[in-house]
């Protein structure tokens, strides 16, 4: 991947669980205050006189701003050093949760949000960036097992926390507590993650390239930040990720004109980075033998993920016939399962290898979506559970070992930007999990009025749902087993 591999230092064992603590928490806050936002949407219609679509930019502010953002501030990490500019976004998560919590209008909160998805993006893009410098390698997949478990505990905790806090102090509550656990993990960080080496990637006595010949030469002149880049992908993953959500289910003309807008922007920026001299992503990332499969395979698995979210609602409580609490709690299943089983995950990579435990973690995703088309049917309730238990240990276990194989060799100064196109590649997955698996499931219902379909039509839709699921998942593994032999060149 890298021109020329750093030799990775081993970090100071007294440090490792106190930066480790810091980078949890830092995972922590930021699915958190995606979760928790979403059970405020009702309050805070009520609480501006504001639509429900509205409102859902209180959301997608926040969602936008960490998609588009993600792989930019991965990349200034790597320039200006990674300790600096994940304190800087903690602390402007902070102060863009506080304007949050004292917004006079729904505009000033949905403004605020997006600076508090820049935040966020900083902190998704850089944790992971972290683990190379915080725990030895043998210890990585350990590492990307507690951010996953972290991560989960987030997003499970968002919907109950931020329900008791709206009913007994207000809406402004969830963004107080975002904004106090900020502060927290701005004093964790600055304590405990270890300093910055980026000096030797921004001077130009350091920057060595090779030439076309073989040889290697020193380069003109230190790395600079790629302006233009930077705009011409935060417009094109904008685009793309407004395509996906607009429209709630339905894809009209304005939907493929951002399509069309993202295919542009897309081509437009291959041809700019091709000619930079320090551009936002080489071009060579994306033929690395390890990070290209890994990428795609991200993409597919966060996918199928949001599948379960989609279309796991309307299943309980059409199908099964469920109330609100019940398909609440049952659809916690998940998270919770993800929250136990992340570390165990982790600890399987570094002792059995990252390569095989990806296969082994699609191989099991595979059966999970296979069982989530067929036991809800046969056994209600009881068949959900077990199904969701399959599928989201196979998530985590793929998670921590994919992140291992792509993370394990990275070259110091791109740790910052492959962890951004990591992070990047899950998020894509998901929004367009929301689309994509939506519309098959509208699809199989025979209606795009899911909500009133009868019970089984709803059924036959989450057959076919998960059928599609398992073939997605089916050419995650062919991927995996096609680049297991691949090796990064020296």
């Amino acid at each position: 991947m890298a021109d020329i591999a750093e030799p990775r230092a081993a970090p100071a064992r007294h440090s490792t669980a106190g930066a480790l603590a810091s980078l949890s928490l830092a995972m922590l806050i930021s699915s958190l205050s995606t979760s928790i936002a979403n059970v405020a949407l009702p309050t805070l219609s009520v609480a501006f006189a504001a639509s429900f679509p509205a409102v859902q930019w209180v959301v997608l502010a926040y969602l936008l701003a960490i998609t588009t953002l993600i792989v930019s501030v991965g990349r200034l990490g790597d320039l200006v050093g990674r300790r600096l500019l994940l304190i800087a976004g903690l602390a402007l998560f902070s102060a863009a949760s506080l304007a949050a919590a004292l917004a006079p209008s729904l505009a000033l909160l949905i403004a605020a949000r997006a600076v508090q998805g820049l935040g966020a993006a900083v902190m998704m893009a850089l944790t992971i960036a972290f683990v190379g410098e915080t725990v030895p390698k043998e210890r990585t997949g350990s590492a990307m097992g507690l951010l996953g478990t972290m991560s989960a505990i987030g997003t499970a905790l968002g919907p109950s926390l931020g329900g008791l806090l709206i009913a007994v102090l207000g809406w402004r509550s969830i963004f107080l507590v975002s904004a106090a656990l900020g502060v927290v993990a701005v004093l964790a960080a600055w304590r405990f993650l270890p300093g910055d080496q980026a000096a030797s990637i921004v001077s130009p006595a350091a920057s060595i390239v090779r030439t076309p010949g073989g040889g290697k030469r020193e380069a003109r002149g230190g790395a600079r930040y790629d302006t233009l880049g930077t705009l011409l992908l935060a417009a094109t993953l904008a685009a793309y990720a407004l395509a996906m959500t607009m429209g709630r289910g339905h894809f009209g003309g304005l939907n493929v004109a951002l399509l069309g807008m993202a295919g542009a922007g897309a081509a437009l920026f291959v041809v700019v980075e091709a000619k930079v001299a320090s551009p936002l992503v080489k071009l060579t990332l994306l033929r690395d033998p390890v990070l290209a499969p890994s990428l795609a395979m991200n993409v597919l698995v966060s996918t199928v993920m949001m599948a379960t979210l989609v279309v796991g609602p309307f299943f309980l409580s059409r199908a099964l016939g469920l109330g609100e609490a019940a398909t609440g709690a049952v659809l916690s299943i998940g998270p919770v399962v993800s929250a136990f089983c992340g570390v165990i995950a982790g600890r399987a990579v570094d002792r059995l290898g990252a390569a095989s435990m990806v296969i082994a973690g699609l191989v099991l995703m595979v059966a999970g979506c296979a069982a989530l088309g067929l036991l809800p049917g046969l056994f209600g309730v009881a068949g959900y559970a077990v199904a969701i238990i399959l599928l989201t240990p196979g998530y985590q276990l793929f998670q921590a070992a994919n992140n291992t194989a792509v993370m394990a060799d990275v070259d110091g100064s791109e740790r910052g930007v492959v962890s951004g196109m990591l992070s990047l590649s899950r998020n894509l997955g998901l929004v367009t999990g929301t689309a994509v698996m939506g519309a098959v499931f509208a699809f199989a219902v025979g209606s795009s009025d899911v909500a009133g379909a009868a019970a089984e039509a709803v059924a036959q839709g989450m057959r076919f749902t998960f059928a599609i699921a398992a073939g997605l998942v089916l050419v995650a593994v062919l991927l995996a087993v096609l680049s297991l032999p691949a090796k990064r060149p020296a």
